[in-house]
């Protein structure tokens, strides 16, 4: 289907559910490909499911922690992920092969990782209690200035092409950093009212236009025009284009996004499973997309092209999205629907081509306008994009010989084109592409620091009398307790 059509004459937002993905592994975190094809999830065990998203199947499992996956990023082209884990490993992945190419441990919990929006070699790191950090794919990092010393729970992101990195700190201030000189072009503070600051949790830019959001800790979420923020330089007092906010429950929000086209600001709940989705321009409220009552919320993405959103909760990745009616006649006006099948006899040349010896060019690729910026002609890495991933036929009993040439090699391709299988190892199985290690040294980083996806577990298991812990007990071992067990044993203790 063309892209061009798919700009909707009416709303252009996601009205109702529409499915789950299920990871098998409790989900934490996902991410969207550039193209909106593939949708990376990080699980709590450690691995990435990689879902094509058009067929709503698993295209492929990477084995990538042993911690979970609290942050994603795609690369421009598609062809990297980048991931963080709450054991403080930051990796780089090949998404075809599944292999690690590079592995970088810091010395204390990462919050966020993101790729640059247009190189590849350079990626954005946002440690806990300490300055974001750039770091380049050979292992060199440089430390992103902080306003004040004093407060080090910093939030970054780039901007929409990588020219600007924005900071937020506890205390509301904001700075703005050209890349890669990293000297300050803009600052200002988001106050509360008129004289007290609020806290900065994240800062969102949208793909497409020139605006950013920053959620607060006052559950306010501003809107701001970059251009205007760079306008007004250092200690500038730039006035937000929209405040969105629930009036009504004074709700705080998990996480916040753009749409694909930036017209519109979605918002998740962190005390429900709920998404609020506003116009951008005027700043209403048009929608409240409710999930199961007493779920969580951990993350929402909004599909790049579609009214799509992906949100995850208790685990399972929720998809949202419209409810599509056919309505063929809107095309052609003399269109019928018809309950049976009618027979129709052809006309005379009815069907036929007036240009039939017309030649047709069927291998040149034309440039797609909507994922295309204006800016980028011409750019070699955008013609090798990673839009979706080859999955092999499983053979249930293959012939002998299946996928091996006349000489009886594994590593080699047969000549009716089967899939090469990787180099064995007898005692390890397949052997795996060795990656490059880099331990990351960081002045002044908390070494005694625990993720907050972490920090939260460890209080569950502290509660005396958990409910949920001793159901869960009794069900590990079929429904008996360790006391009642021991005394079938006779082992009880006097």
């Amino acid at each position: 289907m063309n892209l061009e059509l798919l700009e909707s004459f009416g709303q252009n937002y996601p009205e109702e559910f529409d499915g789950t993905l299920d990871c098998i592994s409790l989900a934490v975190t996902c991410a969207f490909n550039r193209r909106g094809t593939l949708l990376a999830v990080g699980c709590n065990d450690g691995r990435i499911v990689i879902w094509d998203f058009l067929t709503r199947g698993i295209a492929k499992i990477i084995s990538a922690h042993v911690h979970p996956v609290c942050s994603l990023s795609w690369s421009r082209n598609g062809h990297r992920l980048l991931s963080a884990s709450t054991d403080n490993n930051v990796c780089i992945w090949d998404v075809l092969s599944g292999d690690c190419e590079r592995k970088y441990q810091f010395p204390s919990p990462i919050l966020k990782v993101q790729f640059h929006p247009r190189n590849s070699s350079l990626f954005l790191v946002c440690p806990m209690r300490h300055a974001a950090i750039v770091v380049s794919t050979e292992g060199m990092h440089q430390t992103v200035p902080v306003d004040d010393d004093s407060d080090l729970n910093i939030v970054a992101s780039f901007d929409r092409r990588g020219q600007y990195i924005y900071t937020g700190n506890a205390k509301g201030r904001v700075l703005v950093l050209s890349n890669p000189s990293l000297e300050v072009k803009a600052s200002f503070k988001v106050t509360q009212g008129t004289t007290s600051a609020t806290a900065v949790k994240s800062i969102e830019f949208a793909r497409r236009g020139d605006c950013f959001l920053i959620n607060t800790a006052d559950r306010v979420i501003r809107v701001y025009y970059s251009k205007e923020v760079l306008t007004c330089g250092t200690d500038g007092e730039p006035e937000p284009i929209q405040k969105l906010q629930d009036l009504v429950n004074k709700t705080m929000w998990k996480k916040c996004c753009f749409s694909g086209d930036g017209e519109y600001v979605c918002a998740g709940s962190a005390r429900m499973h709920a998404l609020y989705i506003w116009e951008k321009s005027i700043g209403n409220l048009v929608k409240i997309l409710h999930g199961t009552k007493g779920e969580l919320l951990l993350d929402v993405a909004w599909h790049p092209v579609r009214p799509i959103i992906a949100s995850i909760s208790s685990g399972v990745v929720s998809v949202w999205a419209q409810n599509q009616v056919e309505n063929w006649s809107a095309f052609a006006p003399d269109f019928k629907e018809l309950d049976e099948n009618v027979e129709y006899e052809e006309r005379e040349s009815e069907f036929d081509l007036s240009d039939e010896d017309k030649s047709v060019d069927v291998t040149t690729i034309e440039r797609v306008a909507a994922f295309c910026s204006s800016d980028e002609e011409g750019n070699p890495e955008l013609e090798d994009t990673l839009e979706y991933l080859p999955i092999a036929p499983e053979v249930e009993d293959p012939e002998e010989g299946w996928g091996t040439t006349g000489g009886g090699d594994e590593g080699n391709l047969s000549a009716a084109g089967k899939r090469p299988q990787p180099p064995r190892n007898k005692e390890n199985g397949p052997k795996k592409k060795k990656f490059r290690s880099f331990d990351m040294e960081l002045q002044g980083a908390p070494l005694d620091e625990i993720h907050p996806l972490l920090s939260n577990r460890v209080k569950d298991k502290q509660q005396p009398g958990s409910k949920k812990n001793t159901a869960g007990r009794q069900k590990l071992h079929g429904g008996k307790s360790d006391e009642k067990k021991m005394k079938d044993k006779g082992k009880m203790p006097k």
